[in-house]
């Protein structure tokens, strides 16, 4: 789809600042004036307003209160010609002076369908000046505060069954919700609707001051509505192991055997969890006969989602999700949390399957990372759109990321061309708008025997015409890049590097991890609490639960890469923060937000996964390594008690929780606790052990690695390290369950049958 939406040529920054008031609004006061014309001066000469409304020296027209924040999201909408509030009391104040309603929008700065409805609608003077006359409008980033978008997101689904973004919602003056939905067309008619956004608007302003109470009704019944989701009723008791069982009968089901993954479309790639079928397999597929097939199922789901459009074959990395049933024909923004997620995904598969491909996706996905979403200060950026500009001026979906048999022949060569056409399925009929989406339909081997040529060479020719496609694609002009960087999703990213980096034994990946780690406890971490979100050198907004949940687990899992305890310190650190101001000592679990947050209609503890794991899921996994680690049992304790609350639902409805379960199979294994000592004089004398251990998928585990000076240090912390030496002066490995370790060996071929799980090895597809 094709808009025309884009930034200005670059506006003058000298001379005075001219407000000119939204339609339908009065002039701002000189206080305000003088806020804009201060945050101008910080923006410099350099900035873009992106509005069609301009005056013609390319300087904005319209200036509102978005302005002054710091989020991409909210800086695309401060030129429009509604008069947005950020969210906060001001607004809400206002609302009441005036006796308004609030129209509250939410979305994201890499959103579609975000864009469209602005361009349509907030960029049209009428709308906006029926807006301005009628409502007190509100502009959130999703990303910064997912708590207000979760609450509200509850509404709209309990309204209209679905969700999404941009998601539209009416409010009273005390914030509770009477009317919402997500994309609406400017007009009747258009685009297939019968009401547009006007009439809309014009209805809703009539309900609200209709004097029958309609609206009051309505805010108490959604809220009450929206604080019962949000609180689920606690269990009594622990869930089972059978939750895991039922969830993978979902999965067996629901799969979809032809193009992997789950049936039918949109297909997005955390719809079937992977990581928790690869557990299960390992677990019972020795035992249950008919489970024997479930590897098949991830091998084939992941091959086909490298293979198809979804994935970017030219700079690597997967984009947020396919629109078909095949993987084919992607929603072209590409999401960090997305590549964090898909790169431990693949790493894992690739460990129990030894599918070079799977490893190749890894390695791939991290380099787009580094060399596309890393900051000069080794943080990482937050997202990429969907839409870039057309030679013909126009903003387009996916026109960046694809391709014409004409250009792939001038980049290429007309020989290596018709390789890359054929091995990528560029045939005569265009796939997207009159382009190609690259896309695999057969393997390497399969391409390599109908082409006549070895797969060496064709892997060879595969490499080099990534490299010009990249480098040429690199001079169209690029989608919008969101740099502020979240805490949540480094959180993952940093995780993704720090357990590629120790499994493939890659040092680039290992600092990788440990620079963005860096960043946060330097940038985002003040006065013993962390911050959500960071951009032009501010940390901005009380962090949440995943905040806290994701970084702990980074933490935990860049020990382990580096054996460095400093890291495992600040594990249990923020876990005493969790604990203070998160955790329901009462009832157990973890609320999203702090006890000292801004109070909203609802306090939520999330359990169900989106395209994100569940902050309670990552939590209560945190505490049963951070046991296994400390031998704390009140670690324990508190997971326990939160598997507890959420028992009910995860009996109900296990396949929404896929995440907690990776914790119940924690819960109910026994984890190995491996640790590896080695000669002070020969500190690394331990990698011959570790090499064994790298490429067995061991997913419930801790590991200590430490030179025997170390070892004493470590040992404060977990005290399974006590006593443990460098036997005969050569490195020792020690595998432990439930404290009790079998006898030490150097021998690696001896340290891989203790790590072993009991039975036969696990099964690997050829």
């Amino acid at each position: 789809m094709a808009h025309t939406l884009s930034a200005a040529p670059t506006a003058k920054a000298e001379g005075p600042f001219s407000h000119i008031p939204h339609p339908g609004t009065q002039l701002y006061d000189k206080n305000l004036i003088q806020r804009l014309e201060n945050a101008r001066k910080v923006h410099g000469r350099t900035y873009r307003p992106r509005t069609k409304h301009l005056h013609p020296d390319g300087s904005a027209k319209y200036t509102n209160r978005l302005f002054l924040e710091s989020s991409p999201y909210l800086l695309q909408h401060a030129h429009n010609p509604v008069n947005w509030y950020p969210w906060g009391d001001e607004a809400f104040e206002t609302a009441r002076k005036l006796n308004r309603p609030v129209f509250l929008s939410v979305g994201y700065a890499t959103c579609h369908w975000c864009h469209v409805m602005e361009e349509e609608s907030f960029e049209n003077e009428e709308i906006a000046r029926y807006l301005n006359e009628n409502y007190l409008c509100v502009k959130v980033d999703r990303e910064e505060r997912p708590d207000i978008d979760s609450i509200y997101m509850s509404a709209v689904q309990a309204l209209t069954g679905r969700g999404g973004w941009p998601m539209n919602v009416w409010l009273t003056c005390d914030r509770k919700p009477f009317y919402g939905g997500t994309y609406f067309p400017p007009r009747d008619g258009d685009r297939g609707a019968d009401i547009g956004f006007l009439t809309l608007l014009e209805k809703l302003i009539q309900s609200f001051h209709a004097q029958d109470g309609r609206v009051e009704n309505a805010g108490r019944q959604i809220t009450a509505a929206i604080q019962q989701m949000m609180s689920p009723k606690p269990g009594t008791r622990l869930p089972g192991k059978e939750t895991i069982q039922n969830a993978v009968s979902f999965y067996r089901q629901s799969y979809d055997s032809r193009f992997g993954g789950l049936s039918g479309s949109p297909k997005f790639p955390s719809s079937l969890p992977v990581r928790l079928l690869l557990r299960h397999n390992r677990n019972t597929f020795e035992k249950v006969k008919q489970d024997t097939n479930i590897l098949e199922m991830i091998d084939h789901s992941l091959a086909q989602m490298a293979g198809g459009g979804m994935y970017d074959h030219v700079g690597g990395g997967f984009h947020r999700y396919s629109t078909d049933e095949h993987w084919l024909v992607p929603h072209f923004e590409k999401m960090l949390y997305d590549n964090a997620l898909l790169a431990v995904v693949y790493l894992e598969a690739w460990q129990a399957t030894d599918n070079a491909d799977f490893k190749r996706v890894v390695n791939e996905i991290l380099s787009y990372v580094i060399q596309d979403m890393t900051s000069a200060d080794g943080a990482f950026y937050s997202a990429t759109d969907a839409d870039s500009i057309t030679p013909r001026g126009h903003m387009e979906e996916g026109w960046y990321f694809t391709w014409t048999p004409e250009e792939l022949d001038a980049i290429l060569g007309k020989e290596n061309s018709k390789i890359i056409k054929r091995y990528y399925s560029v045939g005569v009929t265009p796939n997207f708008e009159k382009r190609h989406i690259l896309h695999t339909t057969k393997s390497r081997a399969e391409t390599a025997s109908a082409l006549n040529i070895t797969e060496e060479k064709l892997a060879k020719i595969i490499e080099t015409s990534r490299e010009l496609l990249y480098l040429e694609r690199n001079k169209r002009p690029a989608p919008l890049r969101d740099e502020k960087v979240l805490t949540a999703w480094n959180a993952l990213m940093i995780s993704a590097f720090a357990r590629a980096g120790f499994t493939l034994n890659n040092t680039v990946y290992i600092d990788q991890a440990v620079r963005a780690a860096r960043f946060i406890m330097e940038n985002l971490y003040i006065d013993n609490r962390l911050f959500r979100s960071y951009k032009d050198g501010k940390a901005r907004h009380n962090a949440y639960l995943e905040d806290y949940a994701f970084f702990i687990a980074a933490l935990i899992d860049l020990y382990e890469a580096t054996h460095d305890i400093e890291w495992l310190k600040k594990a249990l650190e923020l876990d005493d923060v969790l604990k203070t101001f998160y955790e329901d000592r009462k009832n157990g679990a973890f609320f999203m937000t702090s006890s000292d947050h801004e109070a909203l209609i609802s306090r939520e503890k999330p359990y169900y996964d989106n395209a994100t794991p569940s902050g309670n899921a990552i939590a209560i996994l945190n505490l049963l390594r951070l046991h296994s680690f400390t031998t704390d049992y009140r670690y324990k304790q508190r997971a326990e008690k939160a598997l507890k609350f959420f028992s009910e639902r995860l009996n109900t409805a296990p396949s929404a929780l896929s995440e907690m379960l990776l914790a119940i199979d924690y819960y109910f294994d026994n984890p190995k606790e491996i640790i590896v000592i080695a000669p002070t004089e020969k500190p690394d004398a331990g990698d011959c052990l570790l090499e064994t251990f790298r490429n067995l998928f061991i997913p419930n585990r801790i590991l200590m690695v430490a030179d025997e000076k170390q070892a004493a240090d470590h040992a404060k912390i977990i005290p399974l390290a006590q006593g443990k030496k460098a036997i005969n002066g050569k490195a020792t490995a020690y595998v432990c369950e439930n404290g009790t370790c079998k006898l030490p060996t150097s021998d690696p071929e001896v340290f891989d049958k203790q790590l072993q799980p009991d039975g036969p090895t696990l099964l690997k597809v050829s």
